[in-house]
């Protein structure tokens, strides 16, 4: 497979499809769940990338960094939750959240692009 080739403007992303992959661990880096799924890029603000997901139509926003974003390359993907099978999808983003330690402010958890 061919190494993941970033994006440079977050505009490329509006009307293509998108494969997410969202892993959350605890503070200490201890899996916590991954989540996968995939949808079309609606639209762009100066916060927010919105994604309506497959299948539900539910908006999910993830932050706007284009280095998170790669051109996926072709062929099918499965998501490991559903088995669901995503052909060809236009590019992939993962990201870790990180939960905050016992007695941090929730606000505090961090989210790391992979």
């Amino acid at each position: 497979m061919n190494t993941p080739q970033p994006i440079s403007d977050l505009t490329e992303l509006l009307g293509k499809s998108v494969l997410v992959g969202i892993t959350r661990v605890d503070h200490n880096g201890e899996l916590l769940g991954q989540n996968q799924f995939h949808g079309r890029v609606e639209s762009l603000d100066d916060d927010l990338v919105h994604v309506k997901i497959a299948g539900s139509g539910e908006d999910f926003t993830l932050p706007p960094e284009p280095l998170a974003f790669a051109r996926a390359s072709p062929g099918e993907y499965r998501l490991r939750s559903t088995g669901e099978i995503v052909v060809d999808p236009d590019f992939t983003t993962s990201w870790t959240v990180r939960e905050p330690a016992p007695g941090d402010h929730p606000d505090d958890a961090d989210v790391d692009e992979l």
